[in-house]
């Protein structure tokens, strides 16, 4: 049982710092994912970036995803094949689905990240946080974005997770970090005392915040180097 977000991130973070990382950046899925990370995030001393997953819904049935659309330059689109065969749909019939959920992740993007630029992946570990995997769906489908970006390596980071659902998400990742895996999951919210909805407003100040901080340890950091360098040099 975890007594919010910020305890659980900050749990998280002890036990990802253990780990020496290779250049870690953070990424959140947003919005409960977001608290989380930035708690992370400062224990790692990584910079923290959004990834926003929207669901594409099938045709008549909208709960059910035959893709979803990962943010990015460009975006990533990652099939259900299964559910994509189910419903006999062709290449057209997908990029018109996805085409009506282009406005909202953008709509989302623009909201959480106003002009700051993504940040690249390449070569970096990144460790995909959320408050909790369920089912893992949006995860998975997160991971499968990013190994299209380059990264190094992937670790997904998360308080409580199902083991079947961390079984499945080692699978796909190339580590899984979970605090807890209850044999009797039931909703997310029964593994916090307090776990309330997040505003947009919140996101964005979360995310500043943690980009000041990230700013004040460079330029810290890049102090130390310096002096270090000086009395190098002194002697």
């Amino acid at each position: 049982m975890f007594r919010d977000r910020k305890e659980a991130g900050e749990r998280l973070g002890i036990e990802l710092a253990r780990l020496g990382l290779y250049q870690p950046i953070v990424l959140a899925l947003p919005r409960g994912g977001v608290p989380v990370a930035a708690e992370v995030a400062k224990a790692l001393g990584a910079p923290l970036d959004l990834l926003i997953v929207r669901k594409v819904g099938a045709p008549g049935n909208p709960e059910l995803a035959v893709a979803a659309v990962v943010d990015g330059n460009p975006p990533d689109v990652v099939l259900n094949r299964e559910i994509v065969e189910a419903y006999s749909l062709d290449d057209a019939d997908l990029a018109a689905l996805v085409a009506l959920e282009r406005p909202e992740l953008e709509r989302r993007r623009i909201a959480y990240k106003g002009n700051r630029k993504s940040l690249s992946v390449a070569g970096k570990t990144v460790i995909l946080v959320d408050d909790g995997a369920a089912t893992g769906t949006t995860m998975k489908v997160a991971v499968r974005a990013l190994r299209h970006r380059a990264p190094r390596e992937i670790v997904v980071a998360v308080p409580v997770s199902p083991p079947d659902t961390v079984a499945e998400l080692a699978q796909e990742a190339d580590r899984v970090v979970c605090l807890s895996q209850p044999g009797r999951f039931r909703a997310l919210g029964y593994h916090y005392l307090r776990f309330p909805q997040l505003s947009d407003s919140e996101v964005i100040a979360a995310m500043d915040e943690a980009a000041q901080l990230h700013k004040i340890r460079r330029r810290d950091v890049a102090g130390d180097v310096s002096m270090a360098e000086k009395n190098r040099r002194s002697h």
